[in-house]
């Protein structure tokens, strides 16, 4: 994945969280708006509630994965914020839960979403 492809700057940050959609699962919140590029692009936040370091870390380990295999839509910043239950989630529920809000903003291509839920 290429650098650019990531949320970097406070601004950046904020933009998205002040103007961008919400949406919400049990596990993970998303916010998400037009970009204006050629290219989506995306920026995690783990709270210090969500557990040590070695926990938050995991999770964006599995977030930065699963948005790896998904291909977005281009042209959108998207912000996924963390809850306390995420620390005991497995892969699987962290994957059904980052796809079940990406779908719900229709953020994912067509083409997968069809099989996605043909595997499900």
């Amino acid at each position: 994945m290429r650098g650019d492809e990531y949320l970097k700057k406070g601004e950046q940050f904020s933009l998205v969280y002040n103007r961008g959609s919400f949406f919400k699962d049990r596990l993970l919140s998303m916010r998400s708006m037009p970009n204006g590029l050629g290219f989506s692009r995306y920026g995690l936040i783990v709270n210090r509630r969500v557990g040590k370091a070695v926990t938050r870390n995991r999770i964006k380990r599995l977030l930065r994965e699963i948005l790896r295999q998904t291909p977005l839509k281009p042209g959108w910043d998207i912000v996924f914020f963390s809850g306390p239950l995420t620390a005991g989630a497995d892969y699987g529920k962290i994957k059904d839960a980052t796809l079940s809000l990406l779908l719900k903003a229709r953020l994912i291509l067509e083409n997968y979403e069809t099989v996605h839920s043909r595997a499900n």
